[in-house]
C-alpha cells in the first residue's frame, strides 16, 4: 500500500469531507479514497440509441401536453422562493 501526503488542503474543503465521512460511516483517509476512486472510475460510452430512443418516448408521452406562458412564469416564480 502506498502512502500519499497531501499539503495544504483548504479548510473548508477539508470541513467538507470530513462531513462526508461522517454521513458515510468513514474516517477521512477511507472518505478520500472513495473520492479518488469514484474520480478515475471509468466512465462507460454514452449510447446516444439509447438515449434518443428515451428521448422519442418522452416526447410521445407529452406530445399533447401543452404548457401556457402564464403556467411557465408561474411555475419560475416558484422555483426561484
Amino acid at each position: 500500500m502506498v502512502t500519499v501526503t497531501i499539503k495544504n488542503i483548504p479548510e473548508e474543503i477539508y470541513e467538507k469531507i470530513k462531513l462526508q465521512a461522517k454521513a458515510n460511516h468513514r474516517s477521512v483517509n477511507s472518505e478520500i479514497i472513495s473520492i479518488f476512486e469514484h474520480a478515475i472510475q471509468k466512465r462507460t460510452p454514452i449510447e446516444v440509441e439509447e438515449i434518443l430512443e428515451r428521448a422519442r418516448k418522452v416526447r410521445e408521452l407529452t406530445a399533447h401536453y401543452t404548457v401556457s406562458e402564464e403556467e411557465l412564469n408561474r411555475w419560475k416564480r416558484e422555483g426561484r422562493e
